[in-house]
Protein backbone atom coordinates (compact mmCIF):
# COMPACT_ATOMS: atom_id res chain seq x y z
CA UNK A 1 0.00 0.00 0.00
CA UNK A 2 1.29 3.01 -0.95
CA UNK A 3 1.48 6.01 2.33
CA UNK A 4 0.75 8.58 0.23
CA UNK A 5 -1.75 7.79 -2.59
CA UNK A 6 -3.23 4.82 -0.45
CA UNK A 7 -3.47 2.19 -3.62
CA UNK A 8 -1.91 -1.34 -3.87
CA UNK A 9 -1.27 -0.92 -7.43
CA UNK A 10 2.25 -2.70 -8.29
CA UNK A 11 4.94 -0.28 -8.37
CA UNK A 12 7.28 -0.80 -11.31
CA UNK A 13 9.84 0.95 -13.50
CA UNK A 14 11.27 3.01 -10.30
CA UNK A 15 14.99 1.83 -9.86
CA UNK A 16 17.02 4.14 -10.42
CA UNK A 17 14.69 7.19 -11.32
CA UNK A 18 15.08 10.46 -10.01
CA UNK A 19 11.34 11.45 -10.46
CA UNK A 20 8.66 10.17 -7.85
CA UNK A 21 5.65 10.76 -10.02
CA UNK A 22 2.98 8.28 -10.40
CA UNK A 23 3.83 7.27 -14.41
CA UNK A 24 6.81 6.96 -13.25
CA UNK A 25 6.53 4.66 -10.13
CA UNK A 26 3.40 2.66 -11.64
CA UNK A 27 3.03 3.60 -15.19
CA UNK A 28 5.24 3.49 -18.20
CA UNK A 29 7.51 6.93 -18.15
CA UNK A 30 10.68 5.24 -16.81
CA UNK A 31 11.34 3.43 -20.57
CA UNK A 32 11.24 7.80 -21.72
CA UNK A 33 14.08 10.01 -22.04
CA UNK A 34 14.42 12.32 -19.12
CA UNK A 35 14.33 16.08 -19.17
CA UNK A 36 16.32 19.40 -17.41
CA UNK A 37 14.40 22.12 -16.41
CA UNK A 38 15.52 25.13 -17.90
CA UNK A 39 12.82 27.64 -18.10
CA UNK A 40 11.51 29.62 -15.93
CA UNK A 41 8.07 28.42 -15.27
CA UNK A 42 9.30 24.59 -14.94
CA UNK A 43 8.37 23.21 -11.68
CA UNK A 44 11.22 23.48 -8.55
CA UNK A 45 11.58 20.47 -6.35
CA UNK A 46 9.66 22.78 -3.60
CA UNK A 47 6.81 23.33 -5.83
CA UNK A 48 6.97 19.70 -6.81
CA UNK A 49 6.49 18.18 -3.47
CA UNK A 50 4.19 20.58 -3.04
CA UNK A 51 1.52 19.62 -6.06
CA UNK A 52 2.35 16.09 -6.26
CA UNK A 53 0.21 14.47 -3.11
CA UNK A 54 -2.51 17.13 -4.26
CA UNK A 55 -2.64 15.70 -7.89
CA UNK A 56 -5.53 13.33 -8.79
CA UNK A 57 -5.48 9.66 -8.82
CA UNK A 58 -5.50 8.55 -12.97
CA UNK A 59 -8.32 6.66 -13.75
CA UNK A 60 -6.10 4.16 -14.90
CA UNK A 61 -4.60 3.43 -11.46
CA UNK A 62 -7.99 3.12 -10.08
CA UNK A 63 -9.32 0.35 -12.61
CA UNK A 64 -11.85 2.69 -14.90
CA UNK A 65 -9.77 1.58 -18.01
CA UNK A 66 -6.94 3.19 -20.22
CA UNK A 67 -3.22 2.58 -20.26
CA UNK A 68 -0.93 2.96 -17.61
CA UNK A 69 0.90 6.95 -18.53
CA UNK A 70 4.30 6.65 -20.69
CA UNK A 71 5.49 10.33 -19.98
CA UNK A 72 6.01 11.88 -16.75
CA UNK A 73 3.45 14.12 -14.77
CA UNK A 74 6.06 16.40 -13.58
CA UNK A 75 7.17 17.23 -17.61
CA UNK A 76 3.49 17.36 -18.79
CA UNK A 77 2.81 19.94 -16.53
CA UNK A 78 6.05 21.90 -17.01
CA UNK A 79 4.88 22.06 -20.93
CA UNK A 80 1.47 23.14 -20.07
CA UNK A 81 2.56 26.28 -17.88
CA UNK A 82 5.28 26.91 -20.19
CA UNK A 83 2.26 26.88 -23.07
CA UNK A 84 0.19 29.16 -19.92
CA UNK A 85 2.60 31.87 -19.76
CA UNK A 86 4.38 32.54 -22.94
CA UNK A 87 1.14 31.76 -25.36
CA UNK A 88 1.46 30.56 -28.68
CA UNK A 89 0.17 27.38 -30.63
CA UNK A 90 0.27 23.80 -28.84
CA UNK A 91 2.24 23.20 -32.23
CA UNK A 92 4.77 25.43 -31.03
CA UNK A 93 5.89 23.76 -27.64
CA UNK A 94 9.34 23.41 -27.52
CA UNK A 95 11.49 20.06 -28.21
CA UNK A 96 12.45 19.27 -25.06
CA UNK A 97 8.78 18.43 -23.82
CA UNK A 98 6.75 15.56 -24.53
CA UNK A 99 4.93 15.86 -28.10
CA UNK A 100 2.06 18.46 -28.39
CA UNK A 101 -0.80 16.00 -28.89
CA UNK A 102 0.22 14.19 -25.97
CA UNK A 103 0.82 17.49 -23.80
CA UNK A 104 -2.93 19.18 -25.34
CA UNK A 105 -4.46 15.64 -25.12
CA UNK A 106 -3.74 15.59 -20.96
CA UNK A 107 -4.92 19.23 -20.98
CA UNK A 108 -8.17 18.29 -22.56
CA UNK A 109 -8.42 15.04 -20.45
CA UNK A 110 -7.61 17.28 -16.85
CA UNK A 111 -10.15 19.94 -18.27
CA UNK A 112 -13.04 17.52 -19.29
CA UNK A 113 -12.54 15.55 -15.65
CA UNK A 114 -12.23 18.86 -13.52
CA UNK A 115 -8.89 17.49 -12.56
CA UNK A 116 -7.58 21.41 -13.11
CA UNK A 117 -10.54 22.47 -10.81
CA UNK A 118 -9.96 19.51 -8.19
CA UNK A 119 -6.22 20.78 -7.87
CA UNK A 120 -7.17 24.69 -7.68
CA UNK A 121 -9.78 23.88 -4.78
CA UNK A 122 -6.97 21.28 -3.31
CA UNK A 123 -4.34 24.35 -3.03
CA UNK A 124 -6.70 27.47 -1.86
CA UNK A 125 -7.44 25.64 0.50
CA UNK A 126 -4.01 25.00 1.60
CA UNK A 127 -3.26 28.55 0.94
CA UNK A 128 -6.22 29.62 3.49
CA UNK A 129 -5.21 26.92 6.03
CA UNK A 130 -1.50 28.64 5.85
CA UNK A 131 -3.15 31.90 6.29
CA UNK A 132 -4.72 31.04 9.50
CA UNK A 133 -8.35 30.92 8.01
CA UNK A 134 -10.90 28.53 7.47
CA UNK A 135 -10.93 26.13 4.38
CA UNK A 136 -13.67 27.15 2.46
CA UNK A 137 -14.53 31.41 2.17
CA UNK A 138 -17.51 32.91 3.24
CA UNK A 139 -17.04 36.13 1.54
CA UNK A 140 -16.22 36.54 -2.07
CA UNK A 141 -15.28 39.67 -4.15
CA UNK A 142 -16.69 39.75 -7.92
CA UNK A 143 -15.43 41.98 -11.06
CA UNK A 144 -15.45 41.67 -14.85
CA UNK A 145 -12.92 42.36 -17.31
CA UNK A 146 -13.43 42.91 -20.91
CA UNK A 147 -10.50 41.16 -23.44
CA UNK A 148 -10.71 41.80 -27.46
CA UNK A 149 -11.09 38.47 -28.85
CA UNK A 150 -8.64 36.19 -31.76
CA UNK A 151 -10.57 34.70 -35.12
CA UNK A 152 -10.90 31.77 -33.19
CA UNK A 153 -13.74 32.66 -31.57
CA UNK A 154 -16.84 32.48 -33.14
CA UNK A 155 -19.44 35.37 -33.97
CA UNK A 156 -21.78 34.12 -31.49
CA UNK A 157 -19.82 34.12 -28.85
CA UNK A 158 -18.29 37.82 -29.13
CA UNK A 159 -19.66 41.04 -28.33
CA UNK A 160 -19.10 45.35 -28.02
CA UNK A 161 -18.27 46.84 -24.57
CA UNK A 162 -19.44 50.44 -25.53
CA UNK A 163 -17.97 51.26 -22.39
CA UNK A 164 -14.35 49.74 -22.81
CA UNK A 165 -13.94 49.90 -26.42
CA UNK A 166 -13.58 45.93 -26.90
CA UNK A 167 -14.84 43.84 -29.38
CA UNK A 168 -14.63 40.41 -28.12
CA UNK A 169 -15.16 38.49 -24.72
CA UNK A 170 -15.89 39.39 -20.84
CA UNK A 171 -14.38 37.55 -18.25
CA UNK A 172 -16.37 37.24 -14.94
CA UNK A 173 -14.79 36.60 -11.91
CA UNK A 174 -15.18 35.81 -7.96
CA UNK A 175 -12.39 35.14 -5.64
CA UNK A 176 -11.78 35.00 -2.01
CA UNK A 177 -10.45 37.56 0.33
CA UNK A 178 -6.89 36.29 -0.35
CA UNK A 179 -7.41 37.08 -3.97
CA UNK A 180 -7.24 33.06 -5.13
CA UNK A 181 -9.79 32.23 -7.78
CA UNK A 182 -13.80 30.83 -6.57
CA UNK A 183 -15.33 31.07 -10.19
CA UNK A 184 -14.89 32.26 -13.82
CA UNK A 185 -17.24 32.67 -16.31
CA UNK A 186 -17.24 34.06 -20.16
CA UNK A 187 -19.68 35.54 -22.12
CA UNK A 188 -19.83 38.54 -24.54
CA UNK A 189 -18.56 41.65 -24.43
CA UNK A 190 -21.69 43.22 -24.62
CA UNK A 191 -23.29 41.07 -21.77
CA UNK A 192 -24.40 43.64 -18.72
CA UNK A 193 -22.18 43.17 -15.15
CA UNK A 194 -24.84 42.93 -13.49
CA UNK A 195 -26.28 40.57 -15.79
CA UNK A 196 -23.17 38.13 -16.01
CA UNK A 197 -23.33 38.71 -12.23
CA UNK A 198 -26.72 36.64 -12.28
CA UNK A 199 -25.05 33.83 -13.73
CA UNK A 200 -21.49 34.22 -11.84
CA UNK A 201 -23.36 34.19 -8.32
CA UNK A 202 -25.41 31.18 -8.98
CA UNK A 203 -22.41 28.85 -10.49
CA UNK A 204 -20.48 30.36 -6.86
CA UNK A 205 -23.58 29.51 -4.54
CA UNK A 206 -24.13 25.74 -5.92
CA UNK A 207 -20.15 25.49 -5.24
CA UNK A 208 -19.70 27.49 -1.94
CA UNK A 209 -23.12 27.13 -0.28
CA UNK A 210 -20.68 28.71 2.50
CA UNK A 211 -20.43 32.25 0.98
CA UNK A 212 -23.02 34.27 2.65
CA UNK A 213 -21.42 37.98 1.63
CA UNK A 214 -20.13 39.18 -1.72
CA UNK A 215 -18.11 42.38 -2.57
CA UNK A 216 -18.45 44.33 -5.43
CA UNK A 217 -18.65 47.90 -7.44
CA UNK A 218 -21.26 50.00 -8.24
CA UNK A 219 -21.93 48.44 -11.56
CA UNK A 220 -23.37 45.45 -9.31
CA UNK A 221 -26.06 47.44 -7.70
CA UNK A 222 -29.59 47.73 -8.21
CA UNK A 223 -32.02 45.09 -8.79
CA UNK A 224 -29.08 42.65 -8.44
CA UNK A 225 -29.07 43.10 -5.10
CA UNK A 226 -32.51 42.29 -4.47
CA UNK A 227 -31.97 39.58 -6.67
CA UNK A 228 -29.21 37.79 -4.77
CA UNK A 229 -30.52 38.15 -1.32
CA UNK A 230 -34.07 36.64 -2.60
CA UNK A 231 -33.04 33.71 -4.29
CA UNK A 232 -29.26 33.07 -3.12
CA UNK A 233 -29.13 34.07 0.17
CA UNK A 234 -26.08 36.44 -0.50
CA UNK A 235 -25.32 39.98 0.70
CA UNK A 236 -24.02 42.02 -1.65
CA UNK A 237 -21.97 45.14 -0.68
CA UNK A 238 -20.98 47.88 -2.94
CA UNK A 239 -17.70 49.46 -2.58
CA UNK A 240 -17.15 52.64 -4.09
CA UNK A 241 -15.29 55.25 -4.96
CA UNK A 242 -14.89 58.26 -2.58
CA UNK A 243 -16.11 61.28 -3.81
CA UNK A 244 -13.75 63.14 -3.47
CA UNK A 245 -10.51 61.09 -4.67
CA UNK A 246 -8.44 62.06 -7.07
CA UNK A 247 -6.38 59.96 -9.74
CA UNK A 248 -6.11 56.33 -8.81
CA UNK A 249 -7.04 54.97 -5.26
CA UNK A 250 -7.13 51.92 -4.13
CA UNK A 251 -10.74 50.89 -3.13
CA UNK A 252 -11.28 48.84 -0.11
CA UNK A 253 -11.91 44.69 -0.64
CA UNK A 254 -11.88 46.07 -4.96
CA UNK A 255 -8.16 45.99 -5.07
CA UNK A 256 -8.14 42.33 -4.28
CA UNK A 257 -9.74 41.23 -7.45
CA UNK A 258 -8.46 43.48 -9.48
CA UNK A 259 -4.71 42.20 -8.28
CA UNK A 260 -6.23 38.94 -9.30
CA UNK A 261 -7.16 39.95 -12.73
CA UNK A 262 -3.73 41.57 -13.18
CA UNK A 263 -1.93 37.91 -12.17
CA UNK A 264 -4.32 36.11 -14.94
CA UNK A 265 -3.16 38.88 -16.92
CA UNK A 266 0.46 38.25 -16.84
CA UNK A 267 0.20 35.00 -18.25
CA UNK A 268 0.07 35.59 -21.99
CA UNK A 269 -2.42 32.60 -23.18
CA UNK A 270 -5.05 35.24 -20.64
CA UNK A 271 -4.29 38.27 -22.57
CA UNK A 272 -6.30 37.32 -25.10
CA UNK A 273 -8.89 35.83 -25.77
CA UNK A 274 -8.41 32.51 -28.19
CA UNK A 275 -10.47 29.65 -27.07
CA UNK A 276 -13.62 28.32 -28.74
CA UNK A 277 -15.13 26.84 -25.83
CA UNK A 278 -16.11 28.72 -22.76
CA UNK A 279 -14.89 25.94 -20.61
CA UNK A 280 -11.21 25.95 -21.80
CA UNK A 281 -10.93 29.98 -20.91
CA UNK A 282 -11.95 29.26 -17.62
CA UNK A 283 -9.03 26.22 -17.35
CA UNK A 284 -6.49 28.65 -18.35
CA UNK A 285 -7.68 31.14 -16.01
CA UNK A 286 -7.46 28.15 -13.13
CA UNK A 287 -4.31 27.37 -14.35
CA UNK A 288 -3.10 31.02 -14.29
CA UNK A 289 -4.06 30.86 -10.42
CA UNK A 290 -2.31 27.39 -9.35
CA UNK A 291 0.85 29.06 -10.87
CA UNK A 292 0.57 31.83 -8.65
CA UNK A 293 -0.78 29.34 -5.38
CA UNK A 294 2.43 27.07 -6.02
CA UNK A 295 4.88 29.91 -6.10
CA UNK A 296 3.07 31.30 -2.90
CA UNK A 297 3.13 28.02 -0.95
CA UNK A 298 6.35 27.04 -1.47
Amino acid sequence: MDPLYGNDITERNYVGVSCDCLAHRYGNAADGPTRAPRYPTDLTDARWQLLRPLLPIPAWMQGRGGRPESYCHRVILDAVFYHLDNGGKWRALPADFPHWRQVCKFFERANAQGLIEILADRLRRADRVAGGRQPEPTAAVIDSQSLRAAETVGRDQRGYDAGKHVQGVKRHLAVDTCGNLLQVLRTAADVQDRDGAKLLLRALHERFPTITLVYADSAYGGELIEWAAAGLGITIEIKKRPAAAVGFVVIARRWVVERSLSWISRKRRCVREYERLAATHAAFALLASILTLTRRLA
